[in-house]
């Protein structure tokens, strides 16, 4: 196994530091991010993203990049840098700025209901599956997801369109109770006429947003700005061009999605399937 190869300090922050060094291994290698992309089955453009400083991608990726360069240290790197969440949190401020101005949102979920949509035991459930968290911490971001679905519900709240990936409604809670309740809010937060909710089924396969959960925000001054993330970071788009093409996989993927009404019975019957006897335990 080739030695631990040394690591630049001149940067300030872990981040940094590890942007640095895969931005130097690939040079030192001399070769593209188009080449090394499809060398570890990643998107060259997201490596580059990671390059900058603005994602760190995940774990998987980080060993796997270490494999490819013949080093060890990448994935300590990135742990380091999954801890210096500085950074994340001020782009975080700013997108949650954005949002409150927001004339209109269109949100793609992956994997987890959006924060919008959730009751407050999902997202304490989804917050403590993240990791070790503080409990004040903890309520202070359910009383935060609480704000959000406010300004959703309230008369002059902007106009939401969520589309559900299937395995955002086959990943349930532990407690049979509280998801019943969460499938039971998605219905009545569909039922606001500025809320439209619609579900793609597993069938579809594989599409352009399969690895991409996205918002999109419409600002008064006729802007339209993407907020893509992962479970680890998150990345503003603002560039009009790769705006334009995540809003055009959007929309394809928006076609493929069930109707708001086949949307509601899917979800409907996923309610009725939760075991009453255990929601009646609970």
């Amino acid at each position: 196994m080739p030695p631990r190869r040394p690591v630049s300090g001149r940067s300030q922050t872990a981040r940094a530091r590890y942007a640095e060094e895969l931005s130097d291994l690939r040079r030192e290698k001399g070769i593209s991010l188009r080449f090394l992309g499809d060398a570890v089955r990643a998107d060259h453009s997201h490596l580059g993203h990671m390059e900058h400083g603005t994602s760190l991608g995940g774990p998987e990726l980080a060993r796997e990049l270490d494999r490819f360069y013949g080093t060890t240290h990448l994935i300590v790197l990135w742990e380091l840098a999954l801890r210096d969440t500085s950074q994340f949190r001020e782009r975080y401020r700013h997108y949650m700025g954005l949002e409150a101005q927001a004339t209109g949102l269109q949100k793609y979920a992956l994997s987890v209901v959006p924060g919008m949509l959730q009751t407050s035991a999902y997202a304490r459930v989804l917050l403590r599956a993240a990791g070790p968290i503080d409990e004040d911490e903890l309520e202070d971001q359910v009383e935060a997801r609480a704000g959000r679905k406010e300004f959703l519900s309230r008369a002059e709240g902007p106009q939401f369109r969520a589309i559900l990936d299937e395995a955002v409604l086959r990943r349930p809670l532990p407690d049979a109770g509280e998801w019943r309740a969460q499938l039971e809010h998605l219905l009545r937060m569909g039922e606001l006429p500025n809320v439209t909710i619609q579900v793609v089924r597993a069938s579809v396969g594989l599409h352009r947003l399969t690895q991409t959960d996205t918002m999109f925000l419409w600002l008064p001054d006729g802007r339209t700005v993407a907020y893509v993330e992962t479970g680890y970071s998150g990345e503003l788009i603002e560039r009009t061009q790769d705006v334009d093409r995540l809003r055009f996989a959007y929309d394809q993927l928006r076609d493929l999605a069930l109707s708001p009404r086949e949307s509601r019975e899917v979800i409907s019957q996923l309610m009725e399937d939760v075991p009453c006897e255990l929601s009646e335990s609970t």
